[in-house]
This record gives C-alpha cells, structure tokens and sequence, in this order.
C-alpha cells in the first residue's frame, strides 16, 4: 500500500524532564554502570583508573579520574548528549562504547548529578547534568563551569585525562537518607561487590604486557583470571575460529582445576559468591571486555559434573547486532550460524571437566586401590556398598567369634543401604568442595593401618607401593601426615623384633 503525502509536521521533541528521568531505569546495577565508565576510560587510552569514594560525610560521590587523551569543550558537550553516537556507525576496533548511553545512562542510574570535568591541550573544560535542575527547566541544556577549583576531586586530572563525579546517589542509599553510618555501611558492601566485578570484567586489561592499572580508594585491583590460566593444573584445548561475515569468532574452553589442586582462597575467589556451579559455561568477550558468563545458553544444563568446564568467546564490536549486545553491555545471545557450531563442539568441550572429576572419584572406587566402597553399576541404577573384603573388615572380622561373624557383615550391609542418597545430593549440588569426609581419631585410625599394613605386607607388596595405595583412599588420604606416622612406628617395631 502507497503511503500517503505528509500534509503537515509536528513538533515531538522529548519531554527532556521525563525522558531524562526514564534513562534511569535501563537496568543497571552499581558494577554495570561503573564498569561504563571504566570503558570510556579505556577507550580514551587510559592507562591508570582511579576511583575515589566518600561515603561517610553528609554528601557522599564517587568519582571516576583516568589519564586518557581528555577531551575539548565541543566534545564534552557531544559526549553528555544522550545518544550521542549512532550504533550503526563504524568504530575503532579498541573502541568499547555502542550506543552514545553509556556515560549518561549508567551515571543517572545511581545518581541525579553529573559532572564531567576533563583537560585535553593544556585546556579544562567542565560540564553538570542535574536532574533537579532539568526537572525545574524541562530543557536539554548541561551547564558549563568556568571554575573547576570546588568540584570535588578535580585535583586529580593531570595533564590530559577525564573525571567523572557522581554526586546525590540517592539509588545507592538503601533508603537511609538520615543515618549516615547505616548509609555508608550499604554503599560500601555494594563497592565491595563491584570490586570483584571489575577485576573480573577488565581482567585481560590489567593483565596485558601493559596492564592498565585501577585503583580503588588507592589500592590497586587484582585481575581475576576465570580461567586460572597460571594454574599448571589448568587444561587449555586448541583455539577455533568461526570466520563469519562481520568478522572472526574465537572460542577456547578450558577445564579449570579441581579443588584439591588450588588453595582455598584461591577456589573461592574464582568461584565468586554464587559458586562454581553458576560460574560454568561461556564467557562472552567483546574487544576483550568480558560482557556476559556462567551461562550455557541453553545448549545444556548446568551440572555439578561440568562445573569446570569454561568456554572463552571473542568477538569484535562490528558483530554487536549480530549478538544483541544491550546498552549495558551486560547481555548477549548467540547467532544462529555461532549456534550450530557449539551443539557440535558442546559435550567435547565439557568431557574435560567431566574427565577431572571421574578421575579423582575413580580412586575412590578402583579394586586396585582398597575401596572402603564399592560402586555397582546395574540395571539402570549406580549402587555404592562398603567393601566387605577390605582389610579393616576383614581382620576385625577374623578375630571374632563364628557365630558373631554374620551379625558383624549384617551391620556392614545396613550402613551401606541406610547412605542418605538425597541428602548427598542436594549438598553435592549445592556445595561439593564443602563436603569432606569425618575424621576418625587416633585410635580408629591406628586399628585401620595396622589390619590394612598387615594384610599387604602378608601379601609381599613393596612397601613404596602399599604407601602409594594407602595415599589415595580415606580415610587415610585426609589423615594422611598421621598415617605416615603410624606406619613408620609399625615397620620399625617389626624391625626390632
């Protein structure tokens, strides 16, 4: 159908007051929106980053303050204009921006004033985005300072460089406006949290030969490496590269190490206070910008078996409405072609952190290496039942009585039929590295090397390989420095006899 003639034009700017206050409700978070700002930054040719916070006294802010090439008054003005860049356009492959939001939407988001202050030639420029005042004006009009000397951290530009002040956070308060330690206690468990977040998302930029470097409150931040890629133990399998139009995809899974093979500290800061569980799967990065991870989307479920498994995913900003990169740069889903590609790669890239866990749970139940517990696989179920032929039960049940023998092994068989299946479970499923076999005291532990010792050394092993043995199974394993001690005793009373 022939569209009509257009007989007339109306004019339908924006309510600036009500569309201004509507870019607050994007959607993101205190880590998403610093972490738009920290891309400007980075765009900028930045190479350090600090971010400066003041949460106790009546005002608190938080300010953003990078070593970039800054930027002219004509500039700054383009850069507060919403929108200010069409997604379309083309940008340079360092470039992280997308939309023209970011440094607006992100801002209004946990604040309702603005201020950019930024030096670029030996010039200063400043500029206010006030939501108080635009309410009062209902105009599209950001003010412009002439003196900088009372805004708040402005001493920290240098030569060139940008500052970005976040002033009234009334979205970051949690509602305590009048006790300030109570607002203060809020905001600063929220910085704590974003903390992590930047360390994860800019890992591979303070990482690089030339790290840039950020700074909280003048501590610097650690990368956060998802992949543990300076752990030995780490499995890293070939690069692939999907060559699409818009450009290449780079995939590379990695099976992280298990528990066991990292210290504590270590486990849990890679795992993040959701867990392991929820931090499988791919991670999504965009001109090495991490913008989305701990997702499979939807190629398969999240499992305790495949915790392990993570899968980087590279992508250049020209491919952005390919994947759906959102204005918060926070979101992403796969294109058909890249689809199709991962379904068939998607159980090879798992089998890896499948491998490490059958591996280590394979000792538990391998004939050669004294099981306390059977694993019976039958009939479409897997049964777990206490080896009866082990020697710790085998030698107690030598010295009893015949006729207390078959009562002994009765005992045995309902310890093994009563294991409480569900609730191991849900606890494996939950928090597997936090399940840990019971300690046994030195009595118990004394009775179980013995019977074990005696009945290999009867056998004629070698010693190095009864130790190798006994190394891997509990109850000795977590035992294993007394154990040790144990044996030594028992082989050096034999020597004296």
């Amino acid at each position: 159908m022939q569209q009509g003639f257009v007989a007339r034009r109306a004019d339908a700017t924006p309510c600036a007051a009500a569309l201004i206050e509507s870019l607050r409700d994007i959607g993101y978070s205190l880590e998403t929106a610093l972490s738009d700002i920290v891309d400007n930054s980075i765009t900028a040719g930045t190479h350090r980053i600090h971010i400066l916070t003041e949460t106790y006294s009546e005002e608190p802010f938080i300010a953003i303050a990078d070593d970039g090439i800054g930027m002219t008054e004509d500039e700054l003005v383009a850069a507060m204009r919403p929108g200010s860049r069409n997604p379309l356009d083309t940008r340079e492959k360092t470039d992280l921006g997308r939309f023209g939001l970011g440094l607006k939407s992100a801002s209004f988001s946990q604040c309702r004033r603005l201020t950019v202050v930024t030096r670029t030639n030996g010039i200063t420029s400043a500029a206010v985005w006030d939501l108080d005042d635009v309410a009062r004006r209902n105009e599209w009009s950001v003010q412009l300072l002439d003196d900088i000397k009372a805004i708040r951290c402005a001493d920290q530009l240098g030569k060139t460089g940008t500052l970005v002040l976040w002033e009234k956070l009334d979205r970051l308060t949690g509602g305590y406006k009048l006790n300030v330690a109570k607002r203060a206690e809020t905001i600063n468990q929220r910085l704590a949290e974003t903390e992590r977040h930047l360390r994860l998302v800019f890992h591979r930029f303070l990482e690089a030969p030339k790290p840039i470097r950020i700074l909280l409150n003048g501590r610097q931040l650690r990368p956060l490496d998802p992949f543990a890629r300076k752990n030995s133990a780490t499995i890293a399998d070939p690069e692939e590269i999907i060559s699409l139009p818009q450009g290449d995809v780079e995939i590379q899974s990695f099976t992280i190490p298990h528990h066991k093979q990292m210290s504590t500290p270590d486990w849990d800061d890679l795992g993040g206070p959701e867990g392991h569980l929820k931090s499988q799967g791919f991670y999504v990065y965009r001109g090495e910008r991490l913008i989305l991870h701990g997702t499979w989307f939807g190629l398969c479920r999240q499992s305790e078996l495949t915790k392990l498994s993570r899968v980087r995913i590279d992508i250049s900003n020209s491919m952005d409405s390919d994947w759906k990169i959102d204005v918060k740069k926070c979101s992403a889903q796969l294109p058909p072609t890249v689809r199709d590609r991962l379904k068939k790669v998607i159980e090879r890239i798992q089998e890896g952190s499948k491998r490490t866990y059958r591996k280590r749970g394979q000792k538990l139940v391998d004939h050669n290496r004294l099981p306390l517990w059977h694993r019976i696989q039958s009939d479409g179920h897997i049964r777990y039942r206490p080896n009866i032929e082990h020697p710790i039960f085998a030698g107690y049940a030598e010295e009893l009585p015949e006729h207390l023998r078959r009562g002994f092994f009765n005992c045995i068989s309902l310890v093994g039929a009563s294991l409480p299946v569900e609730t191991l479970h849900a606890d494996m499923a939950a928090v597997a590295e936090d399940v840990v076999p019971d300690h046994v005291d030195e009595d118990t532990l004394t009775q179980a090397v013995q019977a074990t010792l005696s009945v290999l050394l009867a056998a004629k092993k070698e010693l190095k390989d009864i130790i190798a043995l006994m190394r891997d199974v509990d109850p000795f394993r977590t035992a294993w420095s007394d154990t040790q001690l144990i044996i030594d005793a028992i082989i050096e009373a034999n020597r004296a006899k």
